[in-house]
């Protein structure tokens, strides 16, 4: 298998003309003092789905540092899941596709040579310049970044100004592309009051997430748009098919029809990890990652070895990719465990084995993508008079350049909590933030405070503040997708006090220093850019997110968001 996969990667790499070869070298003559000669070498790897793949990838660290930067972006997990999202609200097919061999699609500009080594075959020994973005090169990755960015605005997409690897572009409700978009926008002022009024018509947008070589496709006909790029571009693809398996995360459909996001092959192979470090599988004991109120900063157990220590730090890297897929139900505990990566003790060992035994109980935490408009008309939000306070003029402010609004609307609802005190050597509370889109979440953050607070008014301060600070880098990174935005955003809490004093014209600060933060989301509530409500503690979701919980406490909160 090993040997099938290095005949297939030399011979992709001499049909795309990657080198360009000068001759044997005992006759050949060398480039000159402007190339520098480096070294290929063969890397290998196993498949999520068994394939064997061998690439041929040149020694970049032998070459200068550019001057100029060589930063290629990828798509986020978030961005990732708006697509995902909207695909399933609008109706769209879901697709993934791999370019084979990418970046030998693009030319480099570094010069650079090799002599063949024995992996090139009929090329041992010849003197190759590199003519195209091989892989390990500096630039390689700018280089095909630039060629397929120029290929999608070729085909009539955008890169959102939010989220620069997400693609799209308008479509009529009968599947063609509209041209020349929002030629009559203003430019003039770079934001205005007036909120981009929704486009009636049918229209919509389809999505193009890049994720370096990956696409992840939401369109009525992405088949379409792979035939448009293998004929019109000459791409070749590999794995093209309905959207099953993407960075790690498994998408299925449940038995309603409900589009899933759960990482089974992802925690398989930390439960693998699991066996091959500690010899045995995980325990089915435990019910919490950790013990309620567990507070691992105050272990004192032995200092772990040098070997150790890196199996530890593997461990949490690990566990906090799954939390990124999806499983934000360990969030607060990888997040706790983590801030010990440096010198970590067996008792954090213990607690992340805890963690991974917890993960393989409970292995199917699953994200559903609910679109349908959730129901809060149990939430109050009171019309307040903010004529006399300092905010009485405050309007919410939009970009000039966002794109016309199509296909369905969005809600946006958060949930917002503190643990005072979370870490009793720094005395630092911890906020936890879960944002739904409609009924799925979306988005979600578990970190300690960066200052003190003395009393849980504060905590619960600062944690607003963060949240909101979150809901408006969403929301515009939503409408710079097209989004129409439903009503305005709400933002849910359990502390009654400081819910009424940020929604109340009167209310009045004590405490000075937290100042910006109460301010910031009073003046979001009075431009109408929030709606902020109290909830009752025992239905806070954020709580999972904020504190070493119990299973008998959240469980009630879990169990219809994680596992239905």
């Amino acid at each position: 298998k090993w040997q099938d996969a290095e005949k297939l990667e030399k011979d992709q790499m001499m049909a795309l003309n990657t080198f360009i070869d000068k001759g044997h070298k005992s006759t050949a003559r060398r480039p000159g003092p402007e190339y520098t000669r480096i070294d290929l070498h063969t890397v290998y790897a196993v498949k999520h789905d068994g394939r064997h793949k061998s690439r041929i990838v040149a020694g970049g660290h032998m070459t200068a540092t550019p001057l100029e930067s060589v930063y290629s972006g990828v798509v986020s997990l978030r961005g990732v899941r708006f697509v995902v999202f909207l695909a399933e609200l609008n109706g769209l097919e879901l697709y993934q596709t791999d370019i084979s061999n990418a970046y030998l699609e693009s030319y480099t500009q570094e010069k650079v040579y090799v002599i063949g080594g024995p992996e090139l075959h009929e090329l041992e020994d010849h003197v190759l310049i590199i003519h195209k973005a091989l892989y390990g090169l500096k630039s390689s990755g700018l280089r095909w970044h630039e060629r397929f960015a120029d290929v999608l605005r070729d085909m009539g997409f955008t890169a959102s100004t939010a989220e620069p690897d997400i693609w799209f572009r308008a479509m009529d409700k009968d599947g063609n592309v509209i041209k020349d978009l929002d030629k009559n926008l203003s430019r003039m002022k770079a934001t205005t009051t007036e909120k981009p009024t929704p486009s009636n018509d049918g229209s919509y947008y389809e999505y193009i997430a890049v994720y370096t070589d990956d696409l992840t496709i939401a369109s009525k006909d992405p088949l379409g748009i792979v035939k448009a790029l293998t004929e019109n571009y000459k791409f070749k693809f590999k794995g093209t098919a309905p959207l099953n398996f993407l960075l790690g995360c498994d998408y299925y459909r449940d038995r309603h029809g409900v589009l899933c996001a759960e990482p089974k092959k992802y925690l398989d192979k930390m439960e693998e990890t699991y066996f091959r470090l500690f010899g045995t599988k995980p325990p089915q004991k435990v019910h919490s990652p950790l013990e309620a109120n567990d507070n691992p900063e105050l272990d004192t157990s032995e200092l772990l070895d040098d070997e150790w220590t890196r199996k530890y730090q593997s461990l949490i890297g690990s566990a906090q990719w799954i939390v990124s897929l999806g499983r934000f139900d360990i969030a607060v505990h990888v997040g706790t465990l983590s801030s010990f990566r440096a010198m970590p003790r067996q008792g954090h060992l213990d607690r992340i084995k805890r963690v991974y035994a917890y993960l393989c109980k409970f292995r199917h935490g699953t994200i559903r993508y609910r679109t349908e408009m959730p129901d809060v008309s149990d939430y109050e939000f009171p019309k307040k008079d903010w004529h006399d306070t300092p905010f009485y003029d405050s309007k919410e402010e939009f970009p000039t350049n966002l794109p016309t609004p199509r296909g369905k609307p969005v809600l946006m609802t958060t949930y917002v909590d503190a643990n005072l005190g979370h870490d009793k050597i720094s005395g630092k509370s911890c906020t936890g933030v879960l944002h739904f889109l409609n009924k799925t979440p979306i988005d979600w953050f578990s970190k300690k405070q960066g200052t003190v607070e003395s009393a849980t008014f504060g905590s619960e301060n600062v944690a607003a503040r963060t949240a909101l600070e979150q809901i408006k880098a969403n929301k515009l990174a939503l409408m710079h997708l097209g989004v129409p935005i439903h009503d305005t955003p709400i933002l849910l809490g359990d502390n009654k006090s400081v819910v009424d004093s940020n929604t109340q014209p009167k209310g009045k600060l004590h405490k000075r220093h937290l100042m910006l933060s109460y301010n910031f989301v009073r003046e979001a509530v009075a431009s109408g850019a929030l709606r902020f409500s109290h909830i009752a503690g025992d239905i806070n979701l954020s709580d999972v997110l904020s504190k070493h919980w119990s299973h008998g406490k959240v469980w009630h909160l879990l169990k219809p968001v994680l596992f239905w």
